[in-house]
């Protein structure tokens, strides 16, 4: 009896401290998930004091929190110039000014998303602090939107800022006088401002010191503001819990005005030129590099060669890439090229000033192959060629040919283009063309019949580089698409402007073709069937791109407007679409598929 009594003892103990490590393995099971923000408890000072003259300031919490990129989400108007330091320690969060803080003045810190609950990182959204050093709060808003002025796209993190009004080159020199951020809708307000008239800029300030630089992101508006207040009705929604509407409270309210100021923010084209490199991939050319457009070639005096215009220039549109193919062999086979090299760069003033730099150039050679170097005879080297055909090509597409030197002579009875016809390769009439100015790019132009097969061939050195080397044989076949495979879309103006240009775009946004409204209708050909949307810009200078805006004449960039539909469009079919640019308002347009945080967009 006693041995069974042990048994039943040992038994119930084991099964208690098993039970009890199974609940100390789940844990408290607790309540529902905890989904509300934290609330402020108490502050000092309180939130909108008057004559507040000390530099500390703590806001106490129901809970513990933490404060997230205060550098970057938490906004202090006036601005300061050093950053106070903020602190979040258990349910405190703690602001120490480190400038003086200015008399009569009303300053306003706006937490944005940055204060969180510790443990569920539920955010206190769009908090805001004020307080103020005189006798009376400063209680005017003005809000708006920011948008990337070429797409539409909201902007988040761009400050907007305002100056005095009969202060015209304020931006240029001095901090704003009270500022805003963007959020990730490119939403913004200023906060707390006096009555009077100001200027608004918005600007995405890399050098953190709150007044336009150089290369940094702009945006402004022509008028003047005056920011008021008014009383109307206003409505509350009261929730029961996060789903249920518990009651809508009415009430009268102020009304701050303006709130639909638009900025469109832009960069300007200009940039800071100077000379970033140059370099020598091969004997017989090198590359200069410059870091902006140009308006004319630099100015080269060999030091210790002479070229004697024995030399041919291979430039970009912009002028900021060169590259220079020497055609004499005394000079190419030296290892090291010393010249004088004049040319513009901006001073601090953005000024254009000649600037006079000795460079040298020398060839980068690779290791050398001693097993190579131990054969006899060098390999045969021939001009390397690339061509575009393919198997599927576009009927409007021309057959281009680049070479990797320069062409000095081209036997074109040594060429033949073909088409396939009952299985046999007939000769058609040869249009050969040079394309660039270097003669390393060439095409071949054919009004191309769909669904046919086409070959093109270039016999042995039938073509010969500046350095005498001659190509391989060359054989390109290719079939031209079926227009079953293409679709078009004919876009005609409700009301015809002859400075609107159409854009196709794809579902990411990017163009795929431009041109000018026409009366009749503007007809895209050869798009491949799909999802499209249609962009316009109002081209003003009428050079057929758009442009951006330019802050030291106030010019705007152009006005951009998308269509609010996406459009499908199948194969072989023409689609036909009326557009009236102006019938919807402009932040109502760009259909929500393609809007993306421009800053996101960026940094992708």
């Amino acid at each position: 009896m006693r041995k069974l009594f042990f048994k039943i003892f040992i038994l119930a103990s084991v099964v208690l401290i098993v039970h009890a490590c199974a609940n100390k393995a789940q844990g408290p099971t607790g309540g529902p998930k905890d989904e509300t923000p934290p609330r402020v408890m108490r502050s000092t000072p309180i939130n909108g004091s008057l004559n507040f003259k000390k530099k500390q300031i703590e806001i106490v919490f129901d809970e513990n929190i933490s404060v997230e990129k205060p550098g970057e989400l938490i906004v202090i108007s006036p601005p300061q110039l050093k950053q106070p330091e903020i602190k979040g320690n258990a349910k405190t969060v703690s602001i120490s000014f480190e400038d003086e803080l200015k008399d009569s003045t009303t300053y306003t810190i706006n937490f944005g998303n940055s204060i969180a609950d510790l443990n569920e990182k539920n955010v206190l959204k769009d908090f805001r602090f004020a307080f103020a050093t005189g006798n009376q709060i400063d209680t005017l808003q003005i809000s708006g939107k920011l948008v990337n002025a070429e797409d539409l796209n909201p902007v988040s993190g761009i400050l907007v800022g305002i100056h005095a009004v009969d202060n015209d080159s304020a931006i240029f020199k001095t901090p704003f006088i009270r500022i805003g951020r963007t959020d990730e809708n490119g939403h913004f307000s200023i906060d707390n401002m006096k009555p009077g008239k100001y200027k608004v800029f918005a600007l995405g300030d890399m050098s953190k010191d709150n007044i336009y630089q150089p290369g940094e992101a702009v945006a402004f508006i022509d008028s003047i503001i005056s920011p008021s207040s008014v009383m109307e009705l206003k409505q509350d929604t009261i929730w029961k819990d996060t789903a249920t509407v518990d009651s809508i409270r009415s009430y009268m309210g102020p009304r701050f005005l303006p709130d639909n100021l638009l900025f469109k923010l832009f960069k300007e084209t200009k940039k800071r030129q100077y000379f970033v490199k140059s370099e020598r991939k091969q004997a017989q050319s090198f590359s200069l590099f410059f870091n902006a457009k140009a308006d004319s070639l630099p100015l080269i005096k060999p030091l210790n060669f002479n070229w004697d215009k024995k030399v041919l220039v291979q430039k970009n549109a912009t002028l900021d890439t060169l590259t220079f193919w020497l055609k004499d062999s005394a000079v190419y086979k030296m290892d090291t090229l010393k010249m004088q090299m004049t040319y513009y760069k901006t001073d601090s003033l953005f000024r254009y000033v000649p600037q006079t730099d000795t460079i040298e150039v020398f060839e980068r050679k690779g290791k050398v192959n001693l097993k190579a170097k131990k054969q006899t005879q060098k390999p045969l080297e021939f001009i390397k060629v690339s061509d575009n055909a393919s198997g599927s090509f576009d009927v409007y597409n021309r057959l281009f040919f680049t070479f990797d030197a320069p062409v000095q002579t081209v036997d074109i009875s040594k060429m033949k283009l073909k088409q396939k016809v009952d299985s046999v390769y007939k000769d058609l009439p040869l249009k050969w063309q040079q394309v660039d100015s270097t003669q390393m790019l060439y095409a071949v132009s054919h009004k191309w019949v769909p669904e046919e097969s086409y070959m093109f061939t270039v016999d042995s050195a039938a073509i010969q580089s500046m350095y005498g080397l001659n190509n391989k044989a060359i054989k390109s076949e290719f079939r031209i698409k079926s227009l079953d495979e293409y679709s078009a879309i004919r876009i005609i103006p409700a009301q015809f402007d002859s400075l609107i240009v159409f854009q196709v775009l794809d579902n990411a946004d990017k163009v795929l073709a431009t041109k000018p409204a026409v009366a009749k209708g503007t007809l895209f050909e050869y798009l491949k069937p799909g999802e499209f949307y249609l962009r316009a810009f109002i081209d003003l200078n009428r050079n057929g791109k758009w442009d951006t805006g330019e802050l030291s004449s106030r010019k705007q960039p152009e006005e951009v407007l998308y269509y609010p539909k996406k459009l499908t469009l199948r194969a072989n079919w023409e689609f036909e679409e009326t557009w009236d640019i102006q019938a919807v308002p402009l932040l109502e347009q760009k259909p929500k598929e393609l809007i993306k945080d421009a800053t996101k967009k960026q940094n992708n």
